[in-house]
């Protein structure tokens, strides 16, 4: 079974207030968004599961995705705290489960050996990994019976990712791209011209160039207002010039940057 990933997803990262999650959810997928995901990690996902109900959508028509937080990663932990989320999301399955971050309780052979059980329980229909280097990657598909479906990670203008790119085109995964926004430190002259010459803003210029990657699936958090620009983001054409010009930017930003002795274990 393949997953076909919507092109453009909802983070939640970051949105713990019940109400607001729940409300965001269901406006989303009301507006046309089918991609949402979430965490253990992020203490939301009871709020998720709600929204997921309140909207109009089909739950067959959502991909739900969750993630493993890192001290729950060994065996009988990831086992058991699966069935919590699904639990706390009220669903029967999510569509995709992540290794959240391969550090702390992260164990090659028993945490993948328990995403395997999994999805044979019918508990996730597919497999992911978040925040692994290339050498983890091809660990894990080794390791793993699943295939790899998608690879989450940060991913925008100032951090394009062109090696797990090249790897996720590869190996025939999506790279989800997290802060697809770049946030509001983000931002360089080229994307700021570029923005202009569109008439919309730099964030937006940074959504747009994500959608316009191949294997890409930008899911950028937001609340409110934002969940419809970002939406909107999908009209915006980035030419050959433009993704050339973003491709040219030297600068290097990583906004979340994992304790480098356990990432790189």
């Amino acid at each position: 079974m393949e997953l076909d990933l919507p092109a453009l997803g909802l983070g939640t990262s970051g949105n713990t207030d019940p109400d607001t999650c729940r409300e965001t959810v269901a406006d989303a997928l009301d507006m046309g968004y089918r991609h949402v995901d979430t965490a253990q990690m992020y203490d939301n996902e009871r709020a998720v599961g709600a929204g997921i109900r309140e909207s109009s959508v089909d739950r067959e028509d959502v991909v739900v995705a969750t993630k493993i937080l890192p001290e729950n990663l060994a065996y009988e932990d990831a086992l058991s705290t699966a069935e919590e989320s699904l639990d706390r999301l009220g669903l029967d399955y999510v569509d995709l489960l992540y290794v959240h971050w391969p550090m702390r309780a992260y164990d090659p052979e028993e945490t993948l050996q328990a995403m395997d059980e999994l999805r044979e329980a019918g508990l996730t229909r597919h497999v992911g990994v978040s925040n692994f280097t290339p050498a983890l990657l091809d660990e894990a598909r080794d390791l793993l019976d699943a295939p790899i479906v998608a690879h989450q990670v940060e991913c925008h203008p100032l951090l394009q990712q062109d090696e797990l790119r090249e790897y996720a085109r590869e190996y025939d995964h999506s790279l989800v791209a997290y802060c697809p926004l770049g946030q509001a430190s983000v931002t360089h002259p080229v994307l700021e011209e570029i923005a202009d010459k569109h008439d919309t803003s730099v964030p937006l210029v940074s959504l747009a160039w994500g959608l316009a990657q191949e294997s890409v699936v930008p899911i950028p958090k937001a609340t409110g207002d934002h969940v419809r620009e970002n939406w909107g983001a999908r009209s915006i054409r980035l030419d050959e010039d433009d993704l050339d010009r973003i491709a040219g930017i030297e600068e290097r930003e990583r906004l979340l940057d994992p304790d480098d002795a356990a990432w790189n274990r």
